[in-house]
């Protein structure tokens, strides 16, 4: 199974988009729509304050009659921000992703940010993992390929 860093390097799109505290909740939305992305990180001078999304909008901002104009993304943005490490597994991230309710996981190295993988970008990765154990497994069955048992090989048949 792949690592986060293997994804990172992988992903064509490796923009990660943020925006400042002190930014209101229209201007968050804004670079969300211009950029078609669901969650933003929250940096101040390159530190990793939280990570704000459609849903922080939807349940912090409009559910509670706060104005998007006259909010600040510090006062409905998700904090501490839970991140992932490069070395960690695809397993694990969706495994913390579904256990906490989360769509994007920051990943951070000795506190330096590196990238942001959303669920999406997880279930495309498994996808091509299952396909690729499935093609491997058929071509198996059909006797196409031999499999190494022990010191010697197996080939179907034989």
């Amino acid at each position: 199974m792949k690592t986060v860093a293997q994804i990172l390097q992988a992903k064509t799109h490796q923009n990660v988009h943020a925006i400042a505290p002190s930014s209101t909740v229209l201007e968050a939305l804004q670079v969300m729509a211009e950029h078609n992305v669901g969650a933003l990180l929250v940096l101040d001078e390159g530190q990793l304050l939280g990570i704000v999304s459609e849903r922080d909008y939807a349940r912090k901002g409009v559910l509670r009659g706060r104005s998007s104009i006259g909010t600040l993304v510090s006062e409905i943005m998700s904090v501490p921000v839970i991140t992932v490490a490069p070395r960690q597994s695809i397993r694990e991230c969706m495994t913390l992703m579904t256990d906490r309710h989360l769509r994007h996981l920051p990943v951070v190295d000795d506190g330096e940010l590196l990238g942001l993988l959303s669920i999406g970008d997880l279930i495309k990765e498994t996808l091509a993992e299952q396909d690729g154990l499935i093609q491997h497994l058929e071509q198996y069955i059909r006797g196409e390929i031999a499999v190494s048992v022990g010191a010697g090989q197996y080939s179907p048949g034989t």
